[in-house]
């Protein structure tokens, strides 16, 4: 029986495991829409290391984290464990934060995993306006983020994928 990694490093046998976060468990591809949240921040030193302290003291776990600067503010997108009480902590301390929908999926670590899935909501005419991902070059699996046009669309598309 395999084991197949899912949240926070969990691990389940794949033969038992049929759901991850109310998403559907493939044998290669995860995929839930979740919320995304943008927080703008000053562009200088400490800055990003206080939205990440602000969240630890919290216990919110973040999964996946991208950055977009500018010269004197920089775009922090974040998913996290709890981004509703992540986005009441930031309001409260007057930070402008965005909420959005994007797909959390989580595939193979493999040449050509992402090529698959691009091809695939291209075809169903979803446009990938923008992705982030990462994984150890060891790791079997890798957590892809993506703002899609149309989230419901590709979470269908996706479901129905296999890598």
């Amino acid at each position: 029986m395999g084991i197949e990694k899912l949240e926070e490093r969990a691990y389940l046998p794949v033969s038992t495991a049929s759901s991850w976060r109310g998403g559907n468990f493939h044998k290669s591809l995860m995929v839930k829409i979740v919320n995304q949240l943008a927080v703008f921040i000053e562009n200088k030193p400490g800055t990003l290391a206080s939205v990440c302290e602000t969240l630890a003291k919290a216990g919110i776990n973040i999964w996946g984290l991208s950055t977009s600067d500018t010269t004197d503010h920089n775009v922090v997108r974040l998913v996290v464990s709890d981004p509703k009480r992540a986005l009441s902590i930031f309001e409260e301390r007057g930070t402008l934060v965005v909420e959005s929908d994007v797909l959390m999926v989580e595939n193979r670590n493999q040449p050509g995993a992402l090529t698959k899935i691009a091809k695939t909501l291209a075809k169903k005419k979803v446009n990938i306006e923008y992705a982030y991902l990462a994984s150890h070059p060891g790791d079997v699996r890798g957590l892809l983020i993506l703002r899609v046009n149309n989230p419901k669309s590709a979470l269908a598309t996706l479901k129905a994928l296999k890598i």
